[in-house]
């Protein structure tokens, strides 16, 4: 089983964090989004993935790509410890949750958008910077709210075991926390993302402790 992503991407960082969780054994190999016009692009890395995006895996004969389809796969494969609530009510609320995280705030952050808007529109860095700001802000207070309707008991998002919630909760705040976005407001997110990195599981993931960290 061989994950290819990069320390800083907040995909791969979700990978690792639910890799670990199911204690199941993986190669990393290090693609390096900056370097030489980025890894990704180039045509080996595309024949993986076209999308010409990190995470991709490697397992069996089969490649698998986007973050969330890879964690799911990841839940289903090895089923325990379980990544999604057995309420399916509350599944559906965790999914949406992560969701929030993955399709609506982490995009408007990706690296091809920054390098767009700076290149082809001719963006300074204090423009892209704002930019980032206010859609992990907003979307992040959109988070806040979804919890606190939510009320679940326990340290983690939906009760008291890490699940797909958190583990695309901490890689988004790391995010933030990159950008500069006061979290003040946030206080159940960051209790979460407390209760989250005091595990082995999401110490180990953090882009740090990854060889390719810089």
């Amino acid at each position: 089983m061989t994950l290819r992503g990069y320390f800083r991407s907040s995909a791969a960082y979700r990978c690792r964090i639910a890799f670990n969780l199911k204690g199941v054994p993986y190669e990393l190999v290090p693609v390096h989004l900056r370097r030489d016009g980025g890894e990704q692009k180039k045509p080996a890395y595309r024949a993986l993935n076209p999308q010409a995006l990190v995470p991709a895996l490697q397992i069996d004969g089969a490649i698998l790509t986007q973050s969330l389809a890879i964690i799911e796969w990841l839940d289903e494969t090895h089923p325990d410890p379980p990544l999604l609530p057995v309420d399916r009510n509350e599944r559906a609320r965790a999914r949406a949750f992560a969701q929030a995280i993955a399709c609506d705030i982490h995009p408007l952050q990706n690296l091809r958008v920054l390098d767009y808007l700076k290149t082809e529109l001719g963006q300074p860095q204090a423009v892209l910077d704002a930019w980032c700001r206010h859609w992990i802000g907003e979307g992040l207070s959109a988070c806040e709210a979804l919890l606190a309707r939510a009320g679940q008991p326990g340290s983690f998002a939906f009760g008291d075991r890490p699940g797909l919630a958190d583990i695309c909760l901490v890689p988004q705040l790391f995010s933030a926390d990159r950008f500069g976005i006061d979290l003040t407001a946030m206080p159940r997110l960051t209790a979460v993302r407390a209760a989250c990195e005091a595990l082995p599981a999401f110490a180990a993931a953090h882009p740090s402790r990854q060889p390719d960290s810089e």
